[in-house]
């Protein structure tokens, strides 16, 4: 019994330890680091810094990520958890079935250069196979690759607004009005364009697709 009790309560401190690991591997790991860069970049090329709010924008890379991760969520259930659920194979062998689905999607995501650049860093002999490739090096070379795909997302999301801008503040200098800030004149115009082209789906269209 004392062993038994021992086992359980190991358990325990490794599935509370697990889960404060979580919020790290969902920016590490997922689709969420590109998705609530994209959004940050519509607010910011909006001019409106408090609207969506942190807390909408959030929930809505959350649930996207959950989105766009369902099939390789699906596959670590079914190749890793309903195994160790019941009592098929081991936690370790759970931990390496359940990481293989996970750094497929990171592989297909991750430029060759950005893979290159840590396994260099990381003083690695050249990988012959994705399965020479750690995943310590893996997680860093897809987060910048994850950075630079949502940069360029962003920089095509600027665009416009960056032409809205330009135009009122060129028509305001024209007319003399140069003591009239050109964003009081701009955002009506931005939040017009953004709904009248129905920028949401546009942009949850984009970002999802990117990842195909």
């Amino acid at each position: 019994m004392n062993s038994t009790a021992s086992s359980n309560t190991v358990q325990l401190l490794l599935l509370i330890g697990g889960v404060t690991l979580v919020p790290a591997l969902l920016f590490t790991v997922t689709g969420f680091t590109r998705i609530i860069v994209v959004l940050g970049f519509i607010r910011t090329g909006l001019g409106t810094p408090t609207a969506p709010p942190n807390q909408v924008l959030v929930g809505i890379a959350l649930f996207l990520t959950i989105f766009v991760m369902a099939p390789t969520f699906t596959a670590v259930n079914d190749t890793a958890i309903k195994p160790l659920t019941q009592h098929k194979i081991s936690q370790g062998e759970a931990f390496q079935r359940g990481q293989e689905p996970i750094r497929t999607f990171m592989f297909k995501q991750t430029r060759t250069k950005d893979l290159a650049l840590f396994v260099k860093l990381a003083k690695l002999d050249r990988p012959r196979t994705r399965a020479d490739v750690p995943t310590y090096v893996l997680i860093p070379a897809f987060i910048i690759s994850e950075l630079k795909t949502a940069f360029q997302i962003g920089f095509l999301i600027f665009l416009p607004f960056l032409v809205i801008d330009l135009v009122v503040s060129s028509t305001l200098m024209s007319m003399g009005m140069v003591m009239l800030p050109p964003v009081f004149i701009s955002l009506p115009f931005k939040i017009l364009l953004f709904v009248l082209v129905d920028g949401w789906n546009l942009v949850t269209q984009s970002v999802v697709q990117s990842f195909h």
